[in-house]
């Protein structure tokens, strides 16, 4: 599981919220899937925390890396 893309993660945890709303499961099967999809959801925001923290970064001209300052615009 630990090769698993963000996107297969995802999709993963939609199948599990749409059979745990459907009510068609038994408890003990919802309960390990409730927790499954805990696990994903905890992966899966771990994943989006690391992207924006790479994303909000840049390298100056010595290759290190110095927060992103995004241009609001007011500069002309």
């Amino acid at each position: 599981m630990a090769d698993e893309t963000f996107e297969t993660k995802l999709q993963q945890l939609n199948q599990i919220v749409t059979n745990l709303e459907n009510g068609q499961v038994p408890l003990e099967q919802a309960i390990a899937e409730f927790k499954q999809g805990m696990a994903l959801s905890k992966q899966l925001e771990n994943t989006l925390a690391n992207a924006e923290k790479a994303v909000t970064q840049i390298m100056n001209d010595n290759n290190e890396e110095q927060p992103f300052q995004a241009n609001n615009g007011d500069e002309q």
